[in-house]
C-alpha cells in the first residue's frame, strides 16, 4: 500500500472517462462533460466534479455507490448547467466553468485498485490547476481525495476541516486498514494531511472509544463535538477551525459526510445517529468556509438512496455540492476586486445589473 504512505510518490495516470458506473450518463445538473484522461477537455475549468461510487469500506448499511448519481440528478429545475445563487448572486457553474468527468472505476470488492484510482484521477485534475469536487461513495475515499490533493498542494501543506457524526480515526474496521471509519487516520499516519491541521465538527454519540481518542489527543486533532457546537454555537466554532487551518498550511480540504446532519433531516446514509446539524446549518458552514478559505478540494460523501426518503438527502448532498461552489465563485470575484452581495443583504439590493 505504498501508494497512500509514501509522499514522494505520484499516482497512476488516471484511466479514460467511463461515463457513470450506475444509471444513466449524466453530468451534475447538466454541466458539460469532460474527459478524465484529457486534461485539455477541462483547461479552462476552475472546479471539476468526478464521482466515486464505492460503498466497499461501508460498516453498516450499504449504498453509497449510487451516491454519486443520486447527487448530480437529484433537482426539480432544469439540467441546464446554470444555478444563480439568490444570495450570493452568482451563478457557479457557469463562472467556474465547471465540467463533469464522470466516475472513476471503482469495482466492487477491490479496494486497493478503486482507491488508487481515484487518488490518481484527483491528483491530476488537482495537477491542471482545478479544484477537484469529488461526489462519494462512503467516506473511504476521503483518504485518496485528501492525498490526491496533497500530491500537487504539497505533503502535509494541506489542512481539512471534516464535517461528521463519527470521527472515522479507527485502526482498522473488521480487521482491514481501509473503511469508511479508518480514512482519517490513514491521511495523518501517511503524513499527507497533518494531524494538528485536522479539525472536525458535529462529533456526536458512542464512538470512537477512549484509547481511539487518545490517539487523536495525541497527534494534536480538534474536535468539536455537539455539545461544544450547540453550548459556543456554530459561528465560533467555525471561526476556531478556520483559524487553525490557516496556520502553516497553504490550502483547505473540505470532507462533508452527510451524517453530520440529524437524520430526521437527512435518512439516506450508512451510519445515522441522532442529534446532529440542520440541513441549513451545514448549508451556511459550507458557503461559509468556501467564501472565506481557499479550498483545495471538496468531497461529499455517504449519501445512500436506498435509504433516502423522498429524495431528501440526495437534495441535500446536490445543494452542499452548489453552496461549495457558490462561495468559491463569490471569493474569486471578490478577489479580484469586483463588487460582492453580502449572504444577508436584502435579496433585491446589491445586486449586479443585467446585460
Amino acid at each position: 500500500m505504498a501508494w497512500s504512505t509514501q509522499g514522494c510518490q505520484r499516482p497512476k495516470v488516471a484511466s479514460m472517462r467511463i461515463g457513470n458506473m450506475y444509471g444513466p450518463d449524466a453530468t451534475f445538473v447538466g454541466v458539460p462533460a469532460a474527459d478524465l484522461a484529457d486534461p485539455s477537455s477541462y483547461a479552462g475549468a476552475a472546479a471539476v466534479i468526478i464521482g466515486a461510487p464505492f460503498d466497499g469500506g461501508t460498516s453498516h448499511r450499504p449504498g453509497c455507490r449510487f451516491g454519486p448519481q443520486a447527487i448530480r440528478s437529484t433537482d426539480y429545475l432544469p439540467h441546464d448547467g446554470s444555478r444563480p445563487h439568490l444570495a450570493l448572486d452568482v451563478d457557479p457553474l457557469r463562472e467556474l466553468n465547471v465540467v463533469d468527468v464522470g466516475d472513476v472505476k471503482m469495482l466492487p470488492g477491490e479496494t486497493d485498485r478503486a482507491l488508487e484510482r481515484l487518488e490518481a484521477a484527483v491528483a491530476l485534475i488537482a495537477r491542471s490547476g482545478a479544484l477537484p469536487i469529488i461526489l462519494g461513495g462512503d467516506h473511504t475515499i476521503a483518504l485518496p481525495d485528501v492525498t490526491g490533493v496533497a500530491h500537487h498542494v504539497g505533503w502535509g501543506r494541506v489542512s481539512v476541516i471534516h464535517f461528521d457524526a463519527h470521527a472515522d480515526t479507527g485502526d482498522s474496521q473488521f480487521g482491514s486498514l481501509h473503511g469508511h471509519g479508518t480514512p482519517m487516520r490513514r491521511l495523518i499516519e501517511s503524513g499527507a494531511a497533518r494531524g494538528d491541521r485536522f479539525l472536525q465538527v458535529g462529533l456526536r454519540g458512542y464512538w470512537p472509544e477512549p484509547k481511539t481518542l487518545a490517539w487523536m489527543r495525541e497527534q494534536g486533532m480538534r474536535s468539536f463535538e455537539m455539545a461544544e457546537v450547540v453550548s459556543r454555537g456554530l459561528d465560533a466554532v467555525l471561526e476556531e477551525a478556520a483559524a487553525i487551518a490557516l496556520d502553516d498550511c497553504d490550502a483547505v480540504f473540505l470532507s462533508v459526510d452527510v451524517d453530520v446532519v440529524d437524520p430526521g433531516m437527512a435518512p439516506g446514509t450508512g451510519t445515522p445517529e441522532p442529534g446532529g446539524f440542520t440541513s441549513r446549518q451545514l448549508l451556511d458552514a459550507v458557503r461559509h468556509l468556501a467564501m472565506t478559505l481557499p479550498l483545495a478540494g471538496v468531497d461529499v460523501v455517504e449519501v445512500s438512496p436506498p435509504y433516502d426518503q423522498a429524495e431528501v438527502t440526495a437534495y441535500l448532498g446536490n445543494r452542499v455540492v452548489l453552496e461549495a461552489l457558490s462561495g468559491i465563485a463569490w471569493r474569486r470575484r471578490q478577489r479580484d476586486g469586483e463588487p460582492v452581495r453580502q449572504p444577508a443583504d436584502p435579496l433585491l439590493e446589491r445586486r449586479r445589473p443585467q446585460p
